[in-house]
């Protein structure tokens, strides 16, 4: 049986609110459509993972409320096993979500509640099952020492470890040198790096500064210009894989990193690896919504068939 995917990270009810544009400071403008549902960085990896196949454990912190329960319906519905503490003198994490309704485009403000109390010690207590997994993940939208901490146990077990650095934050050389892997956007490669991000050439230099500083290998997702890999051997653009239309961009880098780690803990080669996310992550912007997006392994098998 292939190992899990453990992935750390919060879960977020998502309230999406879809407009022409944001309200200046002070003003109230007519919306078009609302939805609440499930997200979080992690939350939405771990579902994306799940459903493109892998075994997956998603390690959070959630309060004692319905939006509690409604993380544990979306788990249970793709096929996640939760590994939650429970917090009751937090809430359960929320985000506002503003669509631009001309393209598709977010903004997002996250109040994360419980998840915002993740701590190293929630990664003790799992140790066993982090060192017993094929791919760790996690990104930034816990505490940073509950990462660093969850990286440290999986490299020194010799599992595979994902960064993705989002929402971008200042990181130390020590926690870079735990990333097997760190895929960053455009936005989170220039806020790491200092170094502008609108070329391939500038992603490449980008993906260097990272990798002088420990990373191992470095993948920048370049929204509707695909993905870029770089380690110390070789350089690979990974152009979009398009499955329709674009809906919304909300889920889109979770969707990749989840089929990304999905690829990497079955032994595919890291260029198929990124192929594989980009093509979860090309089907989910067909979709509104972020975890309820995520596509199936037969989805994506599909769309990879058809080149």
């Amino acid at each position: 049986m292939t190992r899990p995917i453990v992935v750390l990270g919060i879960f977020n009810a998502d309230t999406a609110y879809r407009a022409d544009r944001m309200p200046r400071i002070g003003e109230t403008i007519l919306g078009q459509h609302f939805a609440l549902g499930p997200g979080g960085k992690g939350s939405n990896q771990a579902v994306a993972a799940a459903m493109a196949g892998g075994r997956v454990h998603f390690v959070t912190r959630l309060g004692d409320d319905d939006f509690a329960r409604t993380a544990r319906q979306t788990w249970e519905r793709a096929g996640v096993t939760p590994e939650v503490t429970v917090d009751r003198d937090s809430h359960t994490g929320a985000a506002f979500i503003f669509l631009e309704a001309a393209t598709g485009n977010n903004a997002i403000i996250v109040a994360s509640g419980a998840g915002g109390r993740i701590a190293p010690e929630d990664l003790d207590t799992r140790a066993e099952l982090i060192r017993s997994a094929a791919v760790f993940v996690t990104q930034l939208e816990q505490p940073i020492p509950a990462a660093r901490r969850g990286l440290a146990i999986a490299r020194a077990a010799g599992v595979t470890t994902i960064l993705n650095p989002a929402p971008a934050a200042a990181l130390d050389d020590a926690m870079l040198a735990l990333c097997d892997y760190i895929t960053p956007n455009e936005t989170e490669a220039e806020t790491l790096t200092g170094l502008p991000v609108t070329t391939l050439a500038e992603a490449e230099r980008a993906a260097d500064a990272l990798m002088a500083r420990g990373v191992g290998a470095v993948i920048v997702t370049l929204g509707g210009n695909g993905a870029l890999y770089r380690d110390r051997s070789r350089s690979v653009h990974v152009p979009v894989i398009s499955a329709g239309p674009v809906v919304e961009t909300t889920g889109a880098g979770d969707a990749f990193n989840g089929g990304f780690a999905v690829a990497l803990s079955e032994g595919c080669d890291v260029i198929e690896a990124v192929r594989f996310g980009c093509a979860t992550a090309g089907i989910s912007v067909t979709r509104a919504g972020a975890a309820v997006a995520m596509p199936s392994r037969a989805e994506i098998d599909a769309l990879l068939a058809r080149g």
